[in-house]
């Protein structure tokens, strides 16, 4: 069956059961010249932990875009980070639909079999997986749909195309069902005016009315969605477990044990906590054994105990497990430049979550190299984060592995909130690392404050601070507090988590996952105004520690970047580019050029290299090259001189012969350590291009 439905500014068109028709559910959808396709496969077996064992997959084939995967397999192999983030979105989006008691293993496979370059293939992907999901007979309510708000010339415009993006201020994405919003990724998306770089952070009220627009738009989706295609729905067998809750158990363990409950909630590190309730239900299974009770009953039993706990001291006491206000933030300590090595380094701690930030700066030549499918060529990513959640931060006896979708999804997030805040322009390719030393409660947000010191503490002058803090909600009856910088026990037993980041003006990136549904807007406005005040405190501290922090000049690169007429470039770079490498190996520096602006960009450790490599390049431009060449005729092969040490590199030392004239003696031949002004016996054992290089004279 054929369906095209012109929603949201796209028609889409709907193929059911057109092909994968062996599957649960399948939806072959194309908007444009983009074709998704969407399957879902479910187990017969139910699986025996108790867990939503569900798996989503995003897979963009090469051939969609009519390219061959690059590299030496010549085929599709492990998803790329990109491929990973999208696949995470999808299963945000749709994992709450499932009921509780779903244990049936589930398979979500999205693969992009066509795309164009100004399809938004995330908002399709979503939509496609979220019909095939719906038409397959799991039980869900209603099917999902996503859209994107972008911002241009302060308007809002809904589900712009890549190239309106670009424009935009403001990249929101939402995915909800029918008035109930499940997900929202937003950023700001710096821009230029004048050659001064606005952040486009977004107000708490602007960003209400960009939410508005897009629940409106969902809400009209997911109907037609609904309306459509339920008649498509498949009646299939699905049984759910049981959630078992015995009365009478909980009764007796609230009457005989509700104190040292209350005691093992106190344990604010995550094993603690586990440890201590295992070891209430040890001792209710010992010395109550003839009443018939299992372990994995009382522990059940346990974690509703705790979490009636947690909630009603939240809601009716307004009193917190670690005995905060619900609007207070914990301790915070900060630490600057604490590597010596490092370019850049920041240690935050918030409570029991600390993030070890580190920012090194590298050339054009570090940029990692990114291959999209709607972009012809590669791009280079010159701003990366990356974030690491070793076993040990929660007390885990675990190895650490590569890294996973949070991972992933926790350093893109930092990346997305820290990005507005650093120059377009800036010369240095930036790398920051974000090691998760201990963790109860977003450390993604410890990685967003430690990562804007850390950018500081290595010289980088960012246009302004980034602080991030999460944010809960707990809803009973009528009644409901927001939580500000929850802490893991809060996160778990709660409704509902946000992560707000941005300055002291507005919000450059902001996450968000309900797992209650529906939100008043009322209540949203008053969380993100509360987090507000939470960001501006936290902004207040790190705005001290910023103004302690001592740069580590002495290690950091050093850059110079000019210009010189673009016809020029070509004698700079020689035939073959012997010239370029010349310059290269006798200044040992790194040299990028820009052919159509005419930009040489030079880095090195070392000042007086980067001046004596650009005073070469600016000399071969004015057709000087060979005035600046010393006269070596003299020098003869296997002449012995005592010279002097003049510099000593990683590849070897510079020893002076005479006249200012150098020879290299390669770090191979050197024996013992040698320093700049030290007097050594050499002799000439090769004169070639201009250059001498020696060997010890008594070899």
């Amino acid at each position: 069956m054929q369906y095209n439905i012109q929603i949201n500014k796209n028609l889409e068109t709907f193929y059911i059961d057109k092909v994968a028709r062996q599957a649960l559910g399948s939806v072959l959808l194309q908007v444009g010249k983009s074709v998704v396709l969407a399957t879902i496969a479910k187990e017969d077996k139910k699986v025996e932990e108790d867990f939503l064992p569900l798996t989503v997959q995003y897979i963009e084939k090469a051939y969609a875009a009519g390219k061959i995967p690059g590299g030496y397999v010549k085929r599709e192999t492990k998803p790329s980070d990109i491929e990973t983030l999208n696949a995470r979105i999808i299963d945000r989006s749709l994992r709450p639909l499932f009921p509780k008691g779903y244990l049936y293993p589930t398979q979500i496979t999205v693969m992009i079999l066509s795309a164009d370059c100004e399809t938004d293939l995330q908002v399709i992907s979503l939509n496609a997986a979220s019909i095939a999901l719906y038409i397959s007979g799991i039980p869900i309510k209603a099917p999902v749909c996503g859209v994107r708000i972008a911002k241009i010339n302060e308007e809002f415009i809904l589900n712009p195309n890549n190239q309106e993006l670009q424009k935009s201020s403001l990249d929101l994405y939402v995915s909800g069902v029918k008035d109930e919003l499940l997900m929202i990724e937003m950023r700001a998306l710096p821009s230029k005016d004048n050659n001064t770089q606005k952040m486009n952070e977004l107000s708490e009220d602007e960003t209400i009315k960009a939410l508005e627009m897009a629940q409106q738009a969902i809400y009209e989706a997911s109907c037609i969605y609904e309306k459509t295609f339920a008649k498509h729905k498949k009646e299939i067998n699905i049984e759910l477990k049981e959630q078992i809750e015995n009365n009478e158990l909980f009764e007796f363990i609230e009457k005989n044990y509700l104190n040292d409950i209350k005691n093992a909630i106190n344990q604010m590190a995550k094993s603690e906590r586990a440890s201590e309730l295992d070891k209430i239900s040890q001792k209710i299974l010992n010395f109550h054994s003839n009443e018939g009770w299992s372990q994995e009953e009382i522990l059940n039993t346990l974690f509703l105990i705790k979490r009636k706990i947690i909630r009603e001291q939240i809601i009716y006491e307004r009193k917190r497990a670690d005995g905060r206000a619900l609007n207070e933030v914990r301790p915070i300590d900060i630490e600057t430049n604490i590597l010596p090595n490092a370019h850049g380094s920041c240690l935050f701690t918030r409570g029991q979550t600390q993030a070890l930030v580190v920012a090194t700066l590298g050339n054009d030549n570090d940029a990692q190299m990114i291959d999209l499918l709607t972009e012809k060529n590669p791009i280079n990513e010159r701003f990366m984060v990356n974030y690491n959640f070793p076993g040990f931060s929660v007390g885990e006896a675990s190895p650490i592995k590569a890294p996973g979708r949070r991972e992933l999804g926790h350093g893109n997030l930092a990346k997305r909130a820290l990005y507005p805040s650093i120059d377009e322009d800036y010369p240095y390719v930036i790398r920051l690392v974000s090691e998760i030393l201990e963790s109860n409660g977003s450390s993604s947000m410890a990685s967003v404050c430690g990562g804007s010191l850390a950018l500081r503490a290595a010289g980088v002058q960012s246009i302004d601070l980034i602080a991030g803090v999460a944010m809960g909600l707990i809803f009973e009856k009528d009644k409901y507090a927001i939580l500000t910088d929850i802490m893991g026990l809060e996160d778990h037993d709660g409704d509902m988590d946000f992560k707000v980041a941005g300055n002291k003006d507005g919000i450059t990136a902001l996450q968000m996952d309900i797992k209650l549904g529906g939100i008043n807007k009322e209540i949203l406005k008053e969380a993100l105004m509360q987090a507000k005040e939470a960001r501006i405190h936290i902004l207040n501290i790190m705005q001290k520690a910023n103004e302690n922090i001592i740069v580590n000049e002495e290690i950091l690169p050093k850059l110079e970047l000019f210009k010189i007429d673009p016809s020029k470039i070509v004698d700079i770079i020689g035939q073959g580019g012997k010239t370029i490498k010349e310059i290269v190996e006798k200044f040992d520096v790194c040299i990028d050029i820009d052919r159509e602006k005419g930009e040489i960009k030079i880095a090195s450790n070392n000042n007086e290299c980067i001046k004596l490599a650009k005073e070469y390049i600016l000399n071969i431009t004015k057709g000087k090259k060979k005035e600046t060449l010393k006269d070596i005729s003299e020098f003869e092969l296997h002449q012995e001189f005592t010279g002097i040490v003049k510099k000593v590199t990683s590849f070897g030392a510079f020893i002076e012969l005479k006249n200012g004239i150098d020879g290299l003696l390669h770090s191979s031949k050197i024996k013992s350590t040698l320093n700049i002004g030290d007097e050594i016996k050499v002799k000439i054992n090769e004169i070639k291009n201009g250059k001498i290089s020696v060997d010890l004279a008594n070899e």
